[in-house]
């Protein structure tokens, strides 16, 4: 027959380990301490937010048809793609000034459409805030100019402008902590 594990014994057992069980929890939240405010480079996110709105402004009549929102419907995948297009990365990079690459700021926009809606929402990360809202701002300026020239449409406006955030977004510190405790829980149980 196998060894039956004895609920009392395991509890005496820990009991008896609590020192270093409480050690080895502490010494992982400290590296959790050192982890978060040493080594994690603070990134910021600012975000616009657009809103593909009727495309035929010059009509007398001021109603949105179907046909329209069929339209921005199928539009607003097509837009996510092209805002991080080369030819729209490249425009900013010139506009804004900021020495970034291309494949840099490729890799820090994220373009999502909120869901069952028209609008889209543009979010660029950057280890500087300021910088973080130059460029989210000037992509969506530049890619409302691009829909123009490209599908002579102008049927892109402004929601949210990006605004600098003081807070970074990949940064918690609370929840990075609460993982390195876990992970000293989880280690010393199994110590």
């Amino acid at each position: 027959m196998g060894e039956e594990i004895d609920l009392k014994e395991l509890l005496t057992l820990f009991w008896n380990k609590k020192t270093q069980i409480i050690l080895i929890v502490l010494i992982f939240i400290l590296l959790g301490v050192i982890y978060t405010t040493g080594f994690v480079k603070p990134k910021y996110t600012s975000s616009t937010t657009l809103l593909l709105a009727t495309g035929n402004t010059s009509s007398k009549t001021n109603t949105i048809t179907t046909t329209d929102v069929t339209l921005n419907s199928k539009l607003v995948s097509t837009y996510s793609a092209l805002v991080q297009s080369k030819s729209i990365i490249r425009e900013v990079i010139s506009n804004v000034g900021i020495n970034i690459s291309e494949e840099e700021l490729k890799n820090n926009i994220t373009v999502t459409q909120e869901k069952d809606t028209e609008i889209i929402k543009i979010s660029v990360s950057n280890e500087n805030a300021t910088s973080a809202a130059k460029l989210a701002s000037e992509t969506a300026k530049v890619f409302m100019k691009k829909i123009t020239e490209l599908y002579n449409l102008n049927n892109i406006q402004i929601v949210d402008e990006a605004e600098v955030t003081s807070a970074p977004s990949n940064i918690n510190h609370p929840k990075d902590i609460m993982i390195f405790a876990f992970i000293g829980i989880v280690v010393a149980v199994g110590y």
